[in-house]
């Protein structure tokens, strides 16, 4: 994988320095020395630094029988890339020549031309003859069936030969690899340092967002500390002869804080249960009331507070009539208030946790409730699917975009994670950019019905656009212009699903006819009872013409969804007959089809590890199969209509808005690990369990009003955001951090 992202890399490289030299030519108006690089340039025969395109030229010259071609270009290959390496290297290359020359002589065997057979013989005798490798090779013209000798036979086989092109395939690439490049050409790599410093900034800027959210956890904690403590409550049964003695004492020292100071906004009029004999304490009501305060307002009136001093003599002995009486109660109270202080405590830490798991919901709930009600703690808990030590996520925050103005069909990040694409039901497509702000970078308005949308992956600035009109428009976003717009089919005008390869180099297409009662209440019936044309198409995106069609089994069908692998040598697809269909990229070939649902397939994706493959169908299935196996199931869950669809939304009057999925309806995050789907108030993400135990809900994303009905799941580094976008015309744009064991 390694190895095929750097020959992608130094391909792209060279095909965007051949972009800015040619734009530097027209520039300048040197008219003559472009004319003279497009020569050139056609004439590649390096191809672009494209390994594909060198095996597909050797191919090429095989199949014509052009030994002399054949010659020159291996020599050329020679000249320009082999005679760098080192002397080490140089028996790896003889046996690659020698299994090139091998393989055109089994094709001129295969095609029963003996003319060219001996042609080859003829003039490379004097080449081989010394060669210990070639000496039975001479005695093939002489032979009847050459494929059933012993010597021979594995050559004949398509074993040898698939092995013997992939070789050659991976040492070009390493050579591509480890050849210096022109300082021109670095260029590149400053870009992708550019981009590795953008998803830094990214990175820390995740990082200032948690750092943030961990001081406002903080600055609560403190808060709760200082909240007013239970015991306090008891001070409303001060009666009016005690807060005239407070007022008094707070007159004759103002500088002096008072004990009592949250006494003055609390009732003055009540009059507390608890009464003791004035007989017991005194004669005073005042000593009575000195009695029933707090021991610590006590003692800091004795010490700070110079009218105590000041005391009549009458008042002092009633004190001190009163201190076995007084001393008692002091010590019940400290008592009862050292308790109610430990219980106070002692539920500040769950109180803090529930807050850091609620996020801001929890701040709308009063501080009393939240601390004294267990189940609000227990209902915190099971709604993001357990105890917030054990959340893989932490919803930093979320951000709405609403420029569309009805329902959503798709919505799209990117490949560099920094631009998004939506589609409504109205045709308008939105391309609009979230980091630093959210900001609308193009709206691009359509005459025809827009069906699909996909972001090219080289140059990443470029968008596909799938009509109901059967056309797909290539679309500049930067420049915000049309580059081309291809006819696809008159009888399937339908533009599906589009997918464009990882290479860059071409993209796939789902093409499909009309259906009999498309727009009436019969499209919520399985697409089973409407059986649906169609065809799957690949493109050329450098020629912009047809490549191939793909042949679908058993018969022609719709192809409602579509996704590459990594390194684009995979391609699997669902269609409206239930058939999921893995297609082999190398050979343009279905290498496996099995039945997956019963109904539609909606939406289908490669697992992480590529071994496998989800999809969501018509039946409410998530399905994960495994490819090495056709049609076997590794796991298999159930999902409610609300994460399937049809999507209903829900109006007055009993009026109700019915959409059949289009987008992707589910989304991993980097690891593979969490899916996101969509629900009736936003994403849900599950975590996928092995064997089986389920679909595990993990976080509620949350932030919708209505119907969410398409997904997607950019990560970069240990932040993802994930997309969610609704039949309101809302998107949700929500930030995570990930949380690593």
């Amino acid at each position: 994988m390694i190895k095929d992202a750097a020959r992608v890399t130094m391909t792209s490289a060279a095909e965007r320095t051949d972009e800015l030299v040619r734009e530097y030519l027209l520039y300048r108006g040197f008219t003559s020395a472009l004319k003279h690089l497009d020569a050139e340039a056609k004439a590649d025969k390096e191809k672009g630094f494209r390994v594909d395109k060198i095996i597909e030229q050797l191919q090429q010259l095989i199949q014509c029988y052009d030994l002399s071609g054949l010659k020159e270009y291996w020599g050329y290959l020679d000249r320009w890339l082999f005679c760098r390496l080192e002397d080490v290297y140089r028996p790896t290359v003889s046996k690659l020549k020698a299994s090139l020359f091998r393989y055109y002589l089994v094709h001129t065997v295969q095609m029963k031309n003996v003319e060219k057979m001996q042609e080859f013989f003829q003039k490379q005798a004097a080449e081989l003859q010394g060669q210990v490798e070639w000496r039975d090779w001479f005695a093939l013209p002489f032979m009847s069936a050459p494929e059933q000798n012993p010597t021979f036979s594995p050559y004949f086989s398509r074993q040898w030969a698939d092995t013997f092109l992939v070789s050659l395939h991976n040492f070009l690439a390493v050579l591509f690899q480890c050849m210096p490049q022109p300082v021109l050409l670095s260029f590149d790599a400053e870009v992708q340092r550019g981009g590795s410093l953008q998803e830094e900034n990214e990175r820390l800027r995740q990082m200032l967002f948690a750092l943030q959210g961990e001081s406002r956890v903080k600055k609560s904690e403190d808060v709760v500390h200082h909240k007013l403590p239970p015991y306090v409550q008891h001070m409303d049964r001060l009666g009016d002869t005690e807060l005239d003695l407070v007022s008094s004492q707070r007159m004759a020292n103002p500088t002096t804080p008072s004990r009592n100071f949250f006494s003055t906004f609390l009732p003055q009029g009540k009059k507390g249960p608890m009464r003791v004999s004035q007989a017991a304490l005194g004669s005073s009501p005042t000593q009575g009331a000195l009695g029933r305060k707090d021991p610590t307002a006590n003692q800091s009136m004795k010490v700070k507070d110079p009218t105590a001093s000041k005391e009549s003599k009458a008042g002092a002995v009633a004190t001190a009539t009163a201190e076995p009486g007084t001393s008692y109660v002091r010590h019940k109270r400290q008592v009862d208030h050292e308790k109610e202080r430990k219980e106070l405590f002692s539920k500040q830490p769950v109180q803090i946790s529930e807050k850091k798991v609620e996020g801001s919901e929890s701040d709308t709930q009063p501080e009393s409730e939240m601390s004294d009600s267990p189940t609000n703690q227990t209902r915190a808990g099971s709604e993001v699917g357990g105890q917030g030590a054990e959340q893989p996520f932490i919803k930093l925050s979320q951000e709405e975009y609403g420029e569309h103005h009805s329902s959503i069909m798709h919505c799209r990040v990117d490949c560099s994670g920094r631009r998004v694409a939506s589609l409504d039901v109205d045709g308008v497509v939105k391309v609009w950019s979230f980091n630093p702000i959210m900001q609308t970078k193009a709206t691009i308005m359509s005459k025809s019905l827009l069906l699909s949308l996909e972001w090219a992956t080289k140059p990443d600035r470029l968008l596909l656009l799938g009509s109901g009109t059967g056309t797909v428009r290539l679309y500049d976003t930067e420049a915000k212009k049309n580059l081309y717009e291809m006819t696809i089919d008159d009888a399937h005008p339908r533009i599906l699903s589009l997918a464009c390869s990882p290479s860059g180099t071409s993209f796939v297409c789902s093409a499909a006819a009309h259906t009999p009662r498309s727009g009436s209440i019969t499209d919520t019936l399985p697409h089973v009872c409407l059986p649906i044309s169609g065809q799957l198409l690949l493109w050329d995106t450098k020629t912009v013409k047809q490549q191939l069609q793909f042949a679908l089994e058993p018969g022609p069908v719709a192809v409602n969804c579509t996704a590459f692998n990594h390194n684009g040598n995979l391609l699997v697809t669902g269609a409206a007959d239930g058939i999921i269909r893995l297609f082999d990229m190398q050979r343009y070939e279905s290498v496996m089809s099995w039945k997956a649902h019963t109904g539609a397939v909606y939406s289908v994706e490669f697992s992480y590890d590529e071994n496998t493959v989800f999809s969501i169908g018509e039946d409410g299935k998530f399905i994960q199969w495994n490819i090495h196996r056709s049609g076997v199931k590794q796991s298999e869950y159930s999902l409610s209509q609300d994460a399937v669809g049809p999507f209903v939304l829900s109006g007055y009057s009993g009026y109700k808005q019915v959409q059949m999925p289009h987008g992707r309806l589910f989304a991993f995050d980097s690891e593979g690990h969490h899916v996101l789907t969509c629900s009736n108030s936003g994403g849900l993400i599950h975590r996928l369990n092995k064997g089986e135990v389920g679909l595990e809900n993990v976080l509620s994303l949350g932030g919708h009003k209505a119907p969410v009905v398409t997904v997607d799941w950019c990560s970069a580094m240990d932040c993802g955001t994930c997309l969610t976008a609704s039949m309101d015309g809302k998107i949700k744009l929500s930030t995570l951090l990930a949380q690593k064991p």
